[in-house]
């Protein structure tokens, strides 16, 4: 973004803030800020969480809405693993804030899970070992 940009996304952000200031709860900050994409992510992380499924979490904006589902259901993060990190400004510090340690560091600013889809064979490979094993040590 231009400089313009940059201020014009502070303004938004500002306004946003001033007008739901008041909210607590994780699930009203999500339908006051989150947008309808996030909210789903989120609501998908919330049920595969509760099917006690694997979470593969692909870069900022995954990382973002898992930050709601955290706030929601703390323990969504113990069936989540990071693929990457990606080139996006602010990721590092999500990942730093989630305790998160990634598979893959390849500066990757793709989007369309593109961290998560070069991931996903180690996380099957690794499954594939831990299958054959009486103990993963995890």
């Amino acid at each position: 973004l231009n400089d313009a940009g940059l201020a014009h996304k502070r303004q938004v952000v500002a306004r946003i803030l001033a007008r739901h200031q008041p909210l607590t709860d994780p699930v009203d900050v999500l339908a006051a800020m989150g947008g309808f994409e996030i909210a789903m992510i989120v609501g998908g992380m919330l049920a595969a969480a509760q099917a006690r499924m694997t979470i593969l979490i692909d870069g900022f904006i995954v990382s973002a809405a898992l930050l709601a589902a955290q706030a929601i259901a703390p323990h969504v993060t113990d069936y989540c693993i990071f693929s990457h990190t990606s080139n996006e400004r602010g990721h590092a510090a999500l990942l730093n804030h989630l305790s998160a340690r990634p598979l893959l560091a390849l500066n990757l600013r793709l989007g369309e899970g593109t961290g998560a889809a070069l991931a996903l064979p180690l996380v099957e490979a690794d499954a594939r070992r831990c299958s054959t094993r009486v103990a993963c040590g995890y």
